[in-house]
């Protein structure tokens, strides 16, 4: 069993500040998970805790006052932070146009023993290990555990690069929370990598510790590091994983993004478009953690494998780790909606309308009506929703806020309806043949933005219940006409023009069918008709 140990040295820093905010923090309740000080020019003076704001003082802050505090703690850098020596305490001053200072932020540093139980294990691999989260959720905290136990318990050559003397506190000595671990500082915040680069050639580390690394300069000197075979642990801007991979200055990190052009055979195995995007190397980090709170993370024990199925829509297992008041480690289950079974047989979905003051919903593609033996009760099972274009976490994100009977599924066999944002469909034209050809119905929205996913499923769900299977708002023909026109709109300027690749479009009506031809001329482009009866359709080709 492992305990946490706080230590704060929270006198230090109170000692500094005006006096009758010093006198507001002396009662234990007043200090006890206190997360910083505000001080602003002609405001009271604020204590902020998790989740609230306590006033500390009737009074207004003068210019005098401010001064005061200025003045104890000395000189601040260039990125205008501040601390006291052989604490883990940060001042940072907001300025106004003359460079004087107008406001002071003043965040309490702990030294916290024991949050490595997390990682512990995976400290004994060497392997290089990534930490995420969001702001204030204890990553430099993490990280100066880390540093501690690598060099203290596992006796590696620890260097660690402090840019803003956050991780081992102010002065030229580091705080006894790294243990032996040596510290390099940096002079400039825009110097960090090439510190990271000299202390690898002159210090011969077994291991480097830096926190947020948030340039490409940086990212490429992460990935020198490693390529020299010295592990490194550091922090990075963003929430999770998923956001990294979108993150073009810090893609690198988790092996970069390419784009690659299938062929067709393993186009149709993958049942994809025949431009993906595809890791482009091994990453910088094998492991990777997500710190949702300071008390559980999600570990990704083989990065490679997560980003692979990231790119590929798939939803990647990790393990969820929660520590316990005592002080235990236990792995929690993943939510077990996120995985589902084929069925023999699954519920049909009517159509819904595009159009709805409701949301913004762009179009539905209707599907001819499935054979009446396909058909089921509609509240027998979950939803089964297959993303197109989406983030499958974005929509389970969304299903378990609302407590939606709805499943995301990887296979279109299994699929009740396909979610697609707008760009979604061009890119997949196997998926969307396969979808009309298995009478799946395609809901198109604008963005993947969480509001709008969860609209379109509130729609979906409620659409679902309906006993008679009727729709409620504008009639079929306009829908359809919305869906063709975009299909086509996509079409062209997402393959025909841009690749030079003839497009053949879904089967629609006369009416459709003129409508899209129209605008295929619109963009001097020439198209004709190709079927019989209801599967005619137009095919477009290129200039």
């Amino acid at each position: 069993m492992t305990t946490q140990r706080i230590t704060d040295d929270l006198d230090r820093l109170i000692e500094l500040l005006p006096d009758p905010v010093r006198q507001a923090l002396e009662t234990p309740e007043r200090r006890d998970q206190l997360l910083e000080v505000v001080l602003d020019l002609g405001r009271v003076p604020e204590a902020r805790y998790p989740g609230k704001a306590v006033a500390l003082d009737a009074s207004s802050l003068t210019r005098d006052d401010l001064e005061a505090v200025v003045h104890r703690l000395g000189q601040f850098g260039a990125d205008n932070r501040a601390g006291i020596e052989r604490t883990l305490h940060r001042i940072s001053a907001i300025r106004n146009r003359q460079g004087d200072v107008v406001g002071l932020t003043c965040r309490v540093g702990r030294a916290v023993f024991g949050t490595v139980a997390m990682v512990r294990d995976l400290l004994d691999s060497g392997q290089s290990l990534l930490l995420m989260g969001r702001p204030g959720v204890g990553k430099t905290t993490a990280l100066r555990e880390i540093a501690r136990v690598l060099a203290d318990d596992l006796q590696r050559r620890v260097v660690v690069i402090d840019t803003s003397n956050e991780i081992a506190g102010d002065g030229d000595i580091a705080h006894p929370a790294i243990g032996r671990a040596r510290r390099m500082q940096v002079a400039r915040p825009e110097h960090q990598h090439q510190v990271m680069i000299e202390a690898v050639e002159n210090h011969m580390p077994e291991v480097i510790v830096i926190d947020e690394i948030g340039t490409e300069l940086e990212a490429q000197a992460a990935r020198t590091i490693a390529e020299r075979g010295v592990m490194l642990v550091a922090t990075a801007h963003g929430n999770a994983l998923a956001n990294l991979i979108k993150n073009p200055t810090l893609s690198d990190l988790v092996g970069g993004i390419q784009s690659v052009t299938l062929g067709d055979e393993e186009a149709r195995r993958r049942r994809s478009q025949k431009t993906v995007l595809e890791r482009a190397a091994e990453p910088t980090f094998p492991v990777a953690v997500e710190m949702h709170s300071r008390h559980r993370w999600a570990v990704h024990t083989d990065v490679a494998t997560t980003v692979d199925q990231l790119l590929r829509g798939q939803i990647p297992l990790t393990q969820e780790r929660e520590l316990g008041a005592d002080g235990i480690v236990q792995l929690v289950d993943p939510p077990t909606e996120t995985r589902t079974a084929r069925r023999p047989s699954r519920p049909t979905l009517a159509a819904v309308p595009a159009s709805s003051p409701s949301g913004p919903l762009q179009s539905v593609e209707h599907q001819p009506d499935p054979p009446q033996e396909d058909e089921a009760p509609l509240d027998t099972e979950d939803l089964q929703v297959l993303c197109c274009g989406l983030s499958p976490q974005l929509v389970e994100q969304a299903i378990r806020r609302r407590r939606w009977p709805v499943r995301v599924v990887d296979d279109i066999g299994d699929a009740d309806v396909v979610l697609s944002v707008r760009q979604g469909l061009g890119r997949q034209p196997l998926l969307r043949r396969e979808a009309r050809d298995r009478h799946v119905p395609i809901l198109v929205i604008k963005t993947d933005s969480l509001a709008q996913v969860e609209r379109a499923l509130e729609r979906l769900v409620s659409r679902r219940e309906q006993p008679d299977g009727s729709t409620e708002a504008a009639p079929e023909d306009r829908d359809d006409a919305l869906a063709g026109l975009e299909e086509c709109r996509l079409a062209v300027e997402q393959v025909v023009m841009p690749e030079g690749r003839p497009v053949e479009l879904l089967p629609r009506n006369e009416r459709v069918r003129q409508m899209q031809a129209d605008l295929v001329s619109r963009y001097s482009l020439r198209s004709d008709v190709f079927g019989q009866d209801d599967r005619c359709r137009l095919r477009v080709f290129p200039p």
